[in-house]
């Protein structure tokens, strides 16, 4: 009889977690944003890295090309003037608020940049764990957006995933010679992530509890 009873207290240990898998289904979107006041966004931070540093991201010219979304102007832009004069290094980055992540997330967003000739804009897109801002946190490259393979010359969806639970920031990197640089712009920015629902997560609890309380009896 106690075999029995164990056997039924793994098969509900084994549906609880199976249901809490399943769980994982439901997203959630903890980020959407498509920059209409880039200057009030609470939790976004602009870090210029450039050498010798110029301007950070700013708000999106509509003459050089209107936003993917909203009104002209609603996107967020860098470009060669991130290194003083448009001479040095340009390392300019925009990195979200810090998120909650529940595993699996998708992160997604629209970029489009000035076409001209000779110019080779390059746009990194990162992770990093925790709340940090600072270049080492954000060790997880997710893709790399222009250089060899070229950067869209309308604009384009681009989209990444990320298997991590926990708290972290994405980070959009704008970097290069100046000299090859031209104008960049960022637009829809999304993050959808898996949260367990709480029935699934309860289910998942009570069966250890009750797997622990017949491992005990059996003493």
């Amino acid at each position: 009889m106690k075999q029995l009873n164990l056997l039924m207290a793994s098969a509900a240990l084994v549906a609880a977690a199976l249901s809490s898998h399943a769980a994982q289904a439901a997203d959630v979107t903890v980020l959407d944003e498509g920059f209409g006041d880039l200057a009030g966004l609470s939790g976004w931070e602009r870090v210029n890295r450039s050498f010798p540093p110029g301007t950070g991201w700013f708000q999106g010219n509509p003459g050089i090309f209107a936003s993917q979304a909203g009104a002209p102007n609603a996107y967020a832009a860098a470009n060669y003037l991130g290194a003083y004069n448009g001479m040095g290094v340009v390392d300019n980055w925009l990195i979200t608020p810090t998120l909650s992540l529940g595993g699996q997330s998708t992160l997604s967003f629209f970029t489009n940049h000035e076409l001209a000739d000779g110019l080779d804009d390059l746009l990194e897109v990162r992770f990093g764990s925790g709340s940090g801002t600072d270049a080492a946190s954000f060790g997880t490259l997710l893709t790399t957006i222009g250089g060899d393979t070229g950067f869209p010359g309308d604009w384009q969806q681009w989209s990444t995933g990320l298997n991590f639970t926990g708290e972290g920031r994405f980070a959009f990197r704008y970097l290069g010679d100046a000299a090859v640089l031209g104008y960049v712009g960022l637009d829809t920015v999304r993050v959808v992530t898996a949260v367990p629902e709480p029935r699934g997560v309860l289910m998942l609890l009570g069966g250890l509890g009750l797997l622990a309380l017949l491992r005990r009896r059996q003493r």
